[in-house]
């Protein structure tokens, strides 16, 4: 009956041809909607049980079905109109006497449609909710179907809800019947949750609509009982008390509020506010009252959102209502309900009188037919008696409501006089309070014992500010807080007046419609299917208007059809009606007379027809339809016979030529084949016969002949193979013992030479620290020169063996090419006899065949010559590889021997560069000598004995001659240079005036040491690339002979502004200016300065020894040039002197830390980001960029720009180049320690994408240091080799392939264990998702990490950052000496002092 079938047969059908259905009607209302563009609407009319809430639900159906979309995304319209029904059912539906599912409201759905016929929006409208069923039910109904949904619910539900058996309910106890026939209610409650999710309402409102719910079941638990005072009341007992706790859990209100709403009322008067308290009865009642709003407003709120939800179309112009509203209702107690029901149906009977009856007399007139006029039966005096105003029921009703002392009597009174002369109202007998009206149905007794309280339409205002206060924010909605004017309004609003204009609307609606009538019967009142009980069929037909209608169209013309349809259906009946050229009006009267019909009427465009005339014409039509169905059968049935036969009797007879013309074709080619197959036969055993034998023949030969070569070739290769395998044998074992003897007599002179360098190292330093006794040191020296000699000694002899071994070697490797090309030699030669026996073989095989006897060889010896074969062709093939080998081993001996030969040469290298050293350390020997004498000379000068200052003749002054800041203690006091002629003989005089001279001299000293220090201390820049203050004060310390004074203060005032400089100010530009004036002058001193008493320099002595032959070449290079330019020469320097050069060497050595420091600060927070590569990067990589943007690599150019800056400012400041480059490689080591250490200690950057951004990074580092050039960047990418290595392995792809011996000697050789295996534990590829090293590799490591376990510095495997002062005075002066100092230009503010006059020379 649903099925989409079914609708698809009604679709488009004319109404009337197939049987009666609601599709048929919900098709004619929706092609007229179509067709004319009229609003239409259908009115389902029946008693309850009859089937119009499914008929209802068939109609929606079938206008989804026609106006719905196809393939639609989320929940249409047409779904949400028909999940709806669910929805309203489960909550407005209940179990009556007489249905099931019977519904307890009125309901009017407007589906909307669009110009195109598609449903565009939807509204429902309810009417007159039955809220006494909350709280009052009768056996054997049922309250709304939702209460028991729930109680069936899942037990997580009914947990939540603190839910039990429906039985334990009060509203719910009231009837017996809990369960109904084929209702599974935890089903229904689930279907009903997933409507409401197609409807719109969220999951949220769900829990928050069934949480109301539960609480009004819980509500109607709670029972009363007397309180402490009079006329009061409390829960009755504990129970009750859990089902209001719970309740107002529910609610989540205040427990003691909701027990004073229902336990107690306010009364405000003018004054003040009374409470009264209530008893159990009124209490009771409050309860109720309670349950049935909340109920009434929930239900409300569910029809509002599923209309809002639904939505509305603003442009639709036409629509199709569907009006599923309660049947006429008469039971044995019938109260206001029933009233307003039986109401409604009066109001529709009207206007299916108006529609039916009137329009059929309109038509009558329309068409000008003659006709009398036929009685109906109106109600309008019942709409009157009720709904009249004033004077109506409802209108006495509302005026009994408004007064405070009115009963349901007295309103029964106020009726019987004043409708004490209606028709049809009356009084039934032994009544007090009922009264009887005559409905068009029937009578119908009310019972008016509880009209007043269900008029009465308003809220107790307890409870309304008991919810409104709620909690809850669903639950406060369903209660807004009344407005001030509502409030203080004093209008009275009833349920009745408020009906009665829903009802008023509604017919508005369906008047401004086409109406459609669809009659539900119900045939027995047993609810059972197969059953009609003709009485309350016949009862029921008569109520709804069914059998007047029928008595008013057979009193007229119940049949009328237009003048085309006429004609076209009958036609048949008169066909030469037809042929002649009449109109339609005229064809339809000849086809009625030639039927001889009577009292048919012809109108203007229709034909009207008597009741029968309509079905006997039909019964015509459907025999000459019959008759000529059946002829033509006949000829059809004919002519397919005949075809048949014909078509069967040709395909017979081709099928017999065809047969046997194919069974002699047969017959003739299986002779053929039999005569054919006899030849091929013959033909083949002869070939067979002739192969095998020529086969035989040429095998025997062949095999005799290679057997008598293969034994003699076999004799010959074993006794060669014999003699070869025996020479390779004795050289390769002799090979084997040099190797051996050579690598023991190797690694015994590398740890000779290693631990007598340790005992000199061990030597040297004690030496060092017993440099006060000359006599040690002089023995030193000789015991070390004895080292040289004998170390020099045995390397010659190393480099003899090694020649003798070279040369051993040599005659090995020429003895063994002469073995291989012996060996190549036999090769060829045998290899030419085995291609001249194969010729012979073939020359064999191609002469004619001469047939001989040949004795029958055994197949035994057959075989056995063949495996000899076989065996030779294996041994021939050993002996290629064997050669191959040989060769390779040769290879190998000889890549060997080369790198020996490139060690040698190492090894002789060192030797050079230690003999430099040991140069070096002799020149510092002696300095240390000359310096040792000199502060032994200074303790005796301090000394009291005279006898010791008079034996080293070095005078002493008195302490009264030692004067101030400037003074120098010299044997005999010198002026300056620039003094006058006069002046000096004037100071040679006499004593005093000597004494004054010299005070004088020392003023005038104090004054050009101020007028030097104020000029070094600002910057007075640099001359062609050498620094002026450093030259200008070793000028002026040079000419004031500062160098030769016993005692002087200018050094300390020059030390003074050198530390003052640089703390107050530390930027590297500022130091970098003192750094290059600081090193320049103490490259000067380092040239210029000898310790006083030291022996002079003398040209050395041809060399008589193997030490001074080998050492004299190195010193003419290595020794600083004594005959520099006439500005710098040497001066033999006292205490003060030296003092200052050690003082200026420090400050040379604070200075180049502070710069570094400096730098590593900078760097030190850039390199921390440099690590790990951005988001922005490691996204670009994963897709496959590389990094281009300047976002990537901003860290690293920061990196550049530092370098960048600091190389610029030591260039501009002329710093010596050993400096920059120390300086760049400890930066460069610093760098390369945090970026290892960070790699090693954070998992995160061990990854394929950061090992490829760093990788890009140190690329930019190797560019600076090739565009920064050797003579700056030294050796400074050379300190990157840890980050390199590691990262390097990081970027390598298949790292699960490469072994151990792999990574440690060729990837990362400068790695230890720990490193690796820290590196291969951490790395993971987030680019390419590839494998780390394999397991065995990871083993290895651990096994190695095992062993070096013990040893505390191999377990470590972070670097330590080096911060020592990578050079010495000595790196300073060879870096600056080959610097010119003569041509500079002096300051010219000093220039212009003529106590400075002297710098001009």
């Amino acid at each position: 009956m649903k099925s989409i079938h079914m609708m698809e047969q009604y679709k488009g059908a004319a109404f009337g041809e197939l049987s009666p259905h609601p599709f048929a009607v919900a098709d004619a209302a929706y092609r007229l909607m179509m067709n004319e563009g009229v609003s239409q609407s259908i009115l389902v009319s029946g008693e309850s049980g009859a089937g119009k809430t499914e008929s209802t639900k068939l109609l929606m159906r079938y206008l989804a079905y026609m106006g719905g979309r196809a393939a639609a995304e989320g929940r249409t319209v047409e779904q949400q109109v028909l999940e709806s029904n669910p929805v309203l059912e489960a909550f407005g539906n209940a179990k009556t006497v007489r249905n099931n599912n019977s519904s307890r409201f009125g309901k009017f759905v407007e589906i909307q449609f669009d110009q195109g016929g598609r449903i565009s929006g939807a509204a429902i409208r309810t009417y007159l909710l039955e809220r006494s069923r909350v709280c009052q039910i009768s056996d054997p109904e049922r309250n709304y179907h939702c209460f028991y949904m729930l109680c069936s619910a899942p037990p997580e539900d009914i947990e939540r809800y603190k839910l039990e058996n429906p039985r334990t309910f009060h509203y719910l106890k009231q009837s017996n019947c809990f369960e109904l026939d084929g209702v599974d209610d935890s089903k229904e409650y689930l279907a009903t949750r997933r409507a409401m999710d197609v409807v719109g309402i969220s999951s949220d409102e769900q829990d928050a609509i069934f949480r109301v719910v539960a609480a009004i079941l819980h509500l109607g638990n709670v029972e009363f009982s007397e309180g402490k005072e009079t006329d009061s009341s409390v829960p009755k007992d504990e129970k009750s008390w859990f089902h209001l706790r719970t309740a107002a859990e529910l609610f989540m209100c205040d427990v003691k509020a909701l027990e004073d709403s229902l336990c107690k009322r306010i009364i405000v008067t003018r004054d003040e506010s009374i409470t009264k308290s209530l008893d159990p009865e009124a209490a009771a009642l409050s309860r109720d009252a309670l349950a049935k709003i909340v109920y009434s407003r929930l239900f409300d709120w569910i029809v509002n959102k599923i209309n809002n939800s639904i939505g509305q179309d603003p442009n639709s112009k036409s629509l199709i209502g569907v009006l599923d509203i309660y049947g006429f209702e008469s039971f044995k107690t019938n109260s206001f309900e029933q009233f307003c029901i039986n109401l409604t149906n009066e109001k529709l009977q009207q206007h299916f009188n108006q529609h039916v009856f009137k329009m059929e007399q309109e038509e009558y007139t329309k068409e000008e037919i003659n006709w009398s006029y036929i009685e109906f039966i109106d109600n309008q005096d019942v709409l009157d008696l009720i709904e009249k105003k004033p004077g109506g029921i409802i209108a006495l009703l509302d005026e009994a409501c408004m007064l405070p002392r009115s009963t349901h009597e007295t309103f029964a009174q106020k009726l019987y006089q004043t409708f004490k002369n209606h028709q049809r109202f009356s009084k039934p007998k032994l009544a007090r309070s009922d009264f009887t009206i005559r409905h068009y149905a029937g009578d119908v007794t009310y019972q008016t014992q509880l009209f007043l309280d269900k008029n009465k339409d308003y809220v107790v205002a307890e409870h309304q500010s008991l919810l409104s206060a709620s909690k809850c924010p669903f639950v406060s909605g369903l209660f807004p807080p009344l407005s001030d004017d509502s409030s203080k309004s004093s209008k009275f609003s009833s349920i009745g007046s408020r009906f009665k204009q829903q009802l008023h609307a509604l017919l508005e609606t369906l008047n401004a419609t086409e109406p459609h009538y669809i009659r539900c019967v119900k045939p027995n009142n047993l609810l059972k299917p197969a059953i009609f009980e003709n009485i309350n069929v016949l009862q029921q037909l008569r109520c709804g208007g069914v059998l007047e209608a029928i008595r008013i169209s057979c009193a007229g013309y119940p049949t009328r059809r237009t003048f085309d349809e006429f004609v076209d259906r009958f036609g048949i009946l008169g066909p030469e009606v037809l042929d002649g050229s009449c109109d339609e009006i005229t064809a339809t009267k000849r086809l009625l007379e030639k039927v001889n019909l009577k009292g048919y009427q012809i109108g203007k465009t229709k034909v009207f027809l008597r009741a029968g005339q309509m079905a006997e014409l039909d019964a015509r039509r459907n025999a000459v339809l019959g008759r000529s169905a059946s002829k033509i059968q006949r000829k059809v049935r004919s002519y397919l016979a005949r075809k048949s036969f014909i078509l069967f009797r040709k395909a017979a007879i081709q099928l017999q030529a065809v047969c046997r013309g194919q069974i002699g074709r047969h017959l003739y080619e299986n002779m053929r084949r039999q005569a054919a197959s006899l030849r091929i036969q013959t033909y083949f055993r002869m070939y067979l016969a002739r192969k095998a034998y020529q086969e035989l023949s040429s095998a025997s030969i062949a095999i005799q002949g290679g057997l008598r070569g293969m034994a003699a070739r076999k004799e010959l290769h074993f006794r060669r193979q014999t003699r070869a395998a025996i020479i390779i044998q004795s050289h390769c074992r002799r090979y084997l013992a040099q190797l051996h003897y050579s690598r023991i007599k190797k690694a015994a002179i590398t740890t000779q030479c290693a631990w007598r360098g340790r005992l000199a190292r061990r030597e040297l330093r004690k030496l060092k620290m017993a440099a006060k006794e000359t006599g040690a040191l002089q023995a030193a020296k000789n015991k070390l020169e004895k080292q040289v000699e004998e170390l020099t000694w045995r390397l010659q002899l190393e480099r003899r063996m090694r020649a003798d071994m070279e040369e051993a070697k040599m005659q090995e490797n020429a003895k063994l090419q002469l073995a291989l090309q012996e060996m190549q030699v036999q090769f060829k030669e045998t290899k030419a006899m085995l291609i001249k026996e194969q010729e012979a073989a073939k020359k064999a095989a191609e002469k004619p065949s001469v047939i001989r006897e040949v004795p029958v060889i055994d197949t035994a010896l057959m075989d056995k010559l063949a495996a000899e074969n076989k065996k030779l062709k294996a041994l021939v093939s050993s002996l290629e590889t064997r050669i191959q080998e040989t060769e390779k081993k040769y290879e190998e001996t000889r890549r060997i021997s080369e790198e020996r030969l490139n060690k040698a040469m190492e090894a002789g290298s060192k030797i050079i560069e230690l003999n430099n050293s040991m140069q070096r350390l002799q020149e510092k020997l002696s300095n240390m000598e000359s310096e040792n004498q000199v502060l032994r000379q200074q303790g005796l000068l301090n000394s009291p004995v005279k006898q010791i200052s008079e034996h080293l003749s070095i005078p002493t002054t008195p302490s009264k001659h030692h004067l101030g800041n400037g003074r120098h203690d010299i044997e005999e006091p010198k002026e300056p240079q620039s003094a006058p002629p006069a002046v000096k003989d004037y100071a040679n005089s006499d004593p005093k005036l000597r004494r004054s001279y010299i005070e004088r001299q020392h003023v005038y000293t104090l004054e050009c040491v101020d007028v030097l220090i104020n000029c070094v201390v600002q910057n007075i820049g640099f001359s062609q690339g050498k620094p002026v203050a450093a030259l200008t004060i070793y000028q002026c310390l040079l000419h004031w002979k500062s160098f030769e004074a016993e005692k002087t203060s200018v050094f300390d005032r020059l030390i003074q502004v050198i530390g003052s400089a640089i703390e107050s100010n530390e930027r590297n530009d500022h130091l970098a200016y003192w750094l290059s004036n600081t090193s320049t002058l103490l490259h000067l001193l380092q040239r210029s300065l000898k310790a006083a008493g030291a022996i002079p320099r003398r040209k050395p002595s041809p060399p008589t020894s193997l030490f001074g032959r080998m050492t004299q070449g190195f010193r003419s290079s290595a020794n600083l040039p004594v005959d520099g330019p006439d500005i710098v020469r040497e001066v033999e320097a006292k205490y003060p002197a030296l003092l200052f050069k050690q003082q200026l060497t420090a400050y040379v050595e604070k200075i180049y830390g502070i710069i570094r420091d400096n730098v590593k600060k900078e760097l030190t927070s850039v390199l921390s980001l440099c690590i790990q590569a951005p988001r922005t990067a490691r996204a670009s990589m994963l897709r496959g960029r590389s990094f281009g943007n300047s976002t990537q690599t901003s860290h690293w150019q920061s990196i550049i720009d530092n370098l960048n800056n600091l190389l610029k400012t030591l260039q501009e400041n002329y710093v010596p180049t050993v400096l920059i480059q120390k300086l760049f490689t400890q930066i460069f080591s610093f760098i390369n320690v945090q970026l290892f250490n960070s790699l090693l200690l954070r998992r995160e950057c061990c990854s394929f994408s950061n090992g490829e951004y760093v990788k890009s990074g140190l690329a930019e580092l190797e560019l600076w240091c090739a565009q920064a050039k050797p003579e700056y960047a030294g050796t400074s990418w050379d300190e990157l080799k840890h980050i390199r290595q590691a990262v390097g392995f990081l970027v390598i792809f298949q790292k699960y392939r490469i072994s151990y011996d792999e990574i440690v000697n060729d990837l990362c050789p400068v790695l230890s264990v720990q490193q690796l295996y820290r590196i291969c534990t951490q790395y993971w590829d987030d680019k390419y998702n590839t494998q780390s090293v394999s397991s065995s590799v990871l083993s290895s490591m651990r096994i190695l990490m095992t062993e070096d376990s013990n040893n505390a510095v191999s377990s470590a495997f972070l670097l330590d950052d080096n911060s020592s002062i990578p050079f010495s005075v000595d790196d300073v002066s060879s870096s600056l000496q080959d610097k010119i100092f003569s041509d500079i230009k002096p300051p010219e503010e000093l220039l212009k002092n003529p106590a400075f006059q002297f710098l001009q020379a």
